[in-house]
């Protein structure tokens, strides 16, 4: 079913949308000189990795990743060709950027393990969620250069959402560099550290409240009398369809939702249920709760 629905959407892929908005990956852009290092090799570390190499910025042999389990290494290594090492400080000592990709409560150990190997040469670039670049820079060689990245889960399929802040000491350049990995898989937009908790709320947290309504959107197609396939189906292209025509048409979103809605018709009535629970309330809601939790955790919250 999943394949159906992926060769369905062939015909509309990512790189397609985007090229029409100049938004999303940056195929083609000029290789970096700098050689890069990921610490983690998970599912962000992985995506990051396979879109610098698919995206031209750099070369295999400019790329090498380190993780403690041997079977990432080992499929990491196998699909995209590079170096791996369970050596975290094998990684600094090669690369030229550090990507630490690894998971918020134990980012502490790590950036000690490796500040020796980092010195001020290298620049460090975390997407830690909710982990503040003070925090990473007070364990750190006074003068690194520090940028704190906030992904989103879509990046695994070159279609990332992500914001970036560099910290004191990053300069221009080290925020040009990071700006064009992330937008080597998807697209990377450069705020204030104070906003990236909110971006966590917003798109780091997001894909997830998409996917209940998809879900949410394909039951209620099944209560209808829809077969289960044909629901997910409708509901998956429905959306990905909807998306697509708000970045290419550049309308607002009032105009869109005005334009399919008729007076007395059936979509006026459905959105009429939708407001009546509460729907634009709840998913703002959930976006800030979402974004004081983030908080919470940089703050080391349990």
């Amino acid at each position: 079913m999943i394949r159906s629905i992926q060769l369905a959407f062939h015909a509309c892929s990512w790189e397609y949308l985007v090229s029409c908005r100049g938004v999303g990956p940056s195929w083609g852009k000029a290789m970096l000189k700098e050689k890069i290092g990921v610490v983690g090799a998970g599912k962000i570390g992985s995506a990051i990795l396979r879109g610098v190499i698919r995206a031209g910025l750099a070369r295999k042999q400019q790329v090498i990743a380190s993780d403690v389990s041997r079977v990432l290494r080992q499929s990491v290594a196998k699909e995209l060709g590079i170096k791996v090492t369970p050596n975290n400080g094998q990684v600094c000592d090669f690369a030229d950027i550090v990507i630490l990709a690894v998971k918020p409560q134990i980012l502490d150990p790590v950036v000690k393990e490796i500040a020796k190997n980092l010195g001020k040469a290298k620049l460090l670039v975390s997407v830690a969620a909710g982990v503040p670049l003070s925090r990473i820079e007070n364990n750190l060689a006074k003068g690194a250069r520090v940028v704190r990245v906030m992904p989103n889960i879509p990046c695994v399929v070159g279609a990332g959402a992500s914001c970036y802040a560099g910290g004191a000491n990053a300069n221009a350049r080290d925020l040009e560099r990071v700006g064009s990995i992330l937008n080597s898989f998807g697209i990377g937009l450069p705020v204030e550290e104070k906003y990236l908790d909110a971006v966590t709320g917003l798109s780091g947290s997001g894909p997830a409240y998409v996917f209940l309504f998809i879900e949410s959107l394909a039951d209620g197609g099944v209560q209808v009398g829809l077969s289960r396939d044909v629901a997910l189906k409708l509901a998956l292209q429905t959306v990905y369809g909807s998306a697509r025509m708000a970045l290419e048409s550049g309308k607002h979103l009032g105009q869109l939702r005005d334009e399919v809605t008729s007076p007395g018709g059936t979509t006026i009535a459905g959105l009429y249920a939708l407001e009546k629970g509460g729907m634009r309330g709840t998913v703002m809601q959930a976006v800030l709760q979402a974004t004081k939790r983030s908080q919470a955790l940089g703050k080391g919250e349990s």
